[in-house]
């Protein structure tokens, strides 16, 4: 079998690449994901090289070639090669030495099936030669990806124990290839080793749940992962219906013609208590960007902000959007969304200033009085500034 043609592999900027590093037929071929998804008839979007050339070797041939390199992960036969297309990694064969867990000493090889038996699953260990594209599958990769299948190579207990975060890897995969069943054997190992998630880094365990939550269906796999356990030893607590109303917002992403958005997802899986909440993304070592978009969709679940537009002017389009998608009643969620298309956040009309210009003392009162006018200025729906000044009116006379 054949790599189909792809643009990607037509580059010029990656044939001189390929010609560098090619001394002789064969040094080096395409692997992993461009492999797989162009198979697949996805787009593919890392550019990955395996290569017999150790890695002071690739170093040298591509200063040569005045090619920049960057020695991103030397220490375990990874270069980058900077081109004009974008980077595109290499990696010198190898084979495990000894894992525990959470890092692998490697040795250089220049045994394909040897850097194949390493990698984790076997849509992922699928080789092509750059010129002929003749796809080299050692582990049955082919098949399973034409059933999508996504099975470790070897034996799963084994190569979980090798690296816990493939765990994780694993549901990802399930979620973006996978068809709604999982293999038996890796489940079951999942299960197995699933409390040892808790002792990785939470940034590399919230980098592949961000991952997973990002793929356009990861209903069936979180829901095998709820089942497995996985996710009690990923964060504190999930919520009761975690899987319920993820399954409940995908279909409506959908309906609407929405992006799937992983905080979103992540917002509809955690508890609907802004603290406890807070306390389990900060804990994930999630970013500050992320940390904010949480706590502000929760915040804006008070019964005071039910109107969506309240609700956008407060915390955002976006936030607004998202409250409606996740909690909104099925008989609302179409006229609540209407209401933000082409909606941009008014300009409150009148200052501090204004309500002293009208005869309101200034101190503490000023900001109290300015905060109800806008109250009321949201609740009849941002009425223009005679109105707003005629609400001002009101509060000064009660004040």
């Amino acid at each position: 079998m054949k790599l189909p043609e792809a643009p990607w592999h037509q580059r010029q900027s990656l044939k001189d690449l390929i010609a560098v590093l090619d001394g002789h037929r064969g040094a080096t071929r395409f692997v992993g994901g461009a492999v797989r998804d162009t198979l697949l008839s996805i787009p593919a979007k890392d550019i990955d090289l395996a290569t017999i050339l150790k890695p002071d070797m690739v170093m040298a041939r591509l200063k040569d070639a005045n090619i920049s390199a960057v020695p991103t992960g030397i220490e375990h036969g990874t270069v980058t090669a900077v081109t004009e297309d974008g980077p595109v990694e290499i990696t010198t064969l190898r084979r495990d030495v000894s894992t525990d867990g959470r890092r692998a000493t490697v040795a250089f090889s220049d045994d394909w099936k040897e850097d194949a038996a390493r990698r984790d699953f076997t849509i992922n260990a699928l080789f092509a030669d750059p010129e002929t594209l003749e796809i080299y599958d050692y582990f049955g990769g082919l098949t399973d990806l034409e059933n999508r299948h996504i099975r470790f190579i070897g034996s799963a207990e084994q190569r979980i124990a090798e690296d816990h975060l493939r765990i994780m890897r694993y549901f990802r995969f399930l979620a973006r290839f996978g068809q709604h069943d999982v293999d038996q054997e890796t489940f079951d190992a999942c299960r197995k080793a699933a409390r040892e998630l808790s002792k990785l880094s939470r940034e590399r365990v919230a980098d592949e749940l961000i991952k997973l939550l990002s793929a356009a269906d990861p209903v069936y796999a979180v829901q095998e992962m709820i089942e497995a356990d996985v996710f009690a030893n990923i964060v504190a607590e999930i919520d009761p219906e975690a899987g319920p109303l993820l399954a409940t917002l995908v279909l409506r992403e959908e309906a609407h013609d929405i992006a799937p958005d992983p905080m979103r997802r992540l917002v509809g899986l955690l508890p609907k208590d802004p603290d406890k909440t807070a306390q389990i993304v900060t804990s994930l070592r999630c970013s500050k960007k992320l940390r904010r978009a949480v706590a502000d969709r929760l915040t804006a679940l008070k019964p005071a902000l039910s109107d969506i537009q309240a609700i956008a002017y407060h915390h955002g389009v976006d936030a607004a959007q998202d409250i409606m998608l996740l909690f909104a009643a099925d008989d609302e969620l179409g006229t609540s969304l209407a209401k933000l298309k082409d909606w941009s956040k008014p300009v409150f009309p009148i200052t501090g200033g204004d309500l002293i210009e009208m005869g309101l003392m200034p101190g503490p009162i000023v900001a109290k009085s300015l905060k109800a006018i806008e109250t009321a200025w949201i609740a009849e729906h941002f009425p223009d500034e005679d109105r707003v000044r005629a609400l001002a009116h009101d509060i000064i006379k009660s004040s």
